[in-house]
């Protein structure tokens, strides 16, 4: 049983639903293991818990607003 794993930022349920669908139907068709043998987790992380370059999230996007 094929598990894929994304972990990244926090995603409304209509992206999560399309995220599993195209996930489990390209893997299903790179791997020709069958679609209903596909587990896919969803890790989410709010901004204040993911950081790039020694900020969060949260940091970068109050940056990013206050130069636009």
């Amino acid at each position: 049983m094929p598990v894929i794993t994304y972990a990244g930022a926090e995603l409304p349920d209509e992206k999560k639903e399309e995220l599993i669908k195209k996930l489990t139907e390209t893997a299903s068709e790179v791997t020709g293991t069958p679609s209903q043998f596909m587990t896919v987790l969803i890790q989410e992380y709010a901004d204040n818990s993911l950081g790039m370059g020694g900020e969060t999230v949260t940091e970068i996007k109050a940056r990013l607003a206050e130069k636009s």
